[in-house]
């Protein structure tokens, strides 16, 4: 019986998430969801650190994003890849979590530096260069919650225009554009903070 159990999980463990995630929503059944949550809870949680001002407020979010994901899991209808749909839900949750508490704007920390330092590293910009990340970190908290979002899409998840479209839901200009503003925003925080 032990047998049955352990190859029927594993099975379960090797559904693709579309398949998975059609089992959860026809059954609404927790333990499929376990597997759901299995795959991706790091992802969200590191995710969910970026907006977070300490580990224990990532966790929270994490959980809030799962129990919510849980209810509205019916609603992904598979126009794009569930991790894709997955970073909007988990961005946009986060970003009307900072929007709601404008304390926590100011309080929350930043990135993890690694992730800062490929944000300085891959835009050819000579602005983006030249910025320290310690700075970088400081401005990137002061930025929009939109502003900072996009820029982490691009920057630290490297995300294609193409990936950012279905994210946000946009064209392709009107990302293009979004990011040329908040890369303008970010520089001239930038400039304040360090006193240029």
């Amino acid at each position: 019986m032990e047998t049955q159990i352990n190859i029927t999980k594993q099975s379960k463990n090797e559904l693709s998430d579309e398949d998975l995630i059609k089992s959860i929503v026809k059954t609404n059944d927790t333990l499929l969801f376990e597997i759901l949550y299995d795959r991706y809870d790091n992802v969200v949680y590191n995710k969910c650190l970026g907006f977070a001002k300490d580990v224990d407020e990532a966790k929270d979010l994490t959980q809030d994003i799962f129990l919510k994901l849980f209810v509205k899991l019916a609603s992904f209808k598979g126009n794009s890849k569930f991790s894709t749909w997955l970073y909007a839900f988990t961005y946009n949750h986060c970003v009307n979590y900072v929007t709601r508490n404008t304390e926590r704007k100011i309080q929350k920390e930043s990135v993890e530096v690694s992730y800062l330092e490929n944000l300085s590293e891959v835009e050819n910009d000579y602005s983006f260069h030249q910025m320290k990340v310690e700075k970088l970190k400081i401005a990137l908290n002061k930025v929009s919650p939109d502003d900072k979002m996009i820029l982490l899409l691009k920057y630290q998840d490297y995300l294609s225009i193409k990936e950012i479209e279905d994210v946000l839901n946009v064209g392709e200009s009107a990302v293009k554009m979004r990011l040329k503003r908040a890369k303008e925003r970010l520089v001239s925080v930038y400039k304040i903070v360090n006193n240029e």
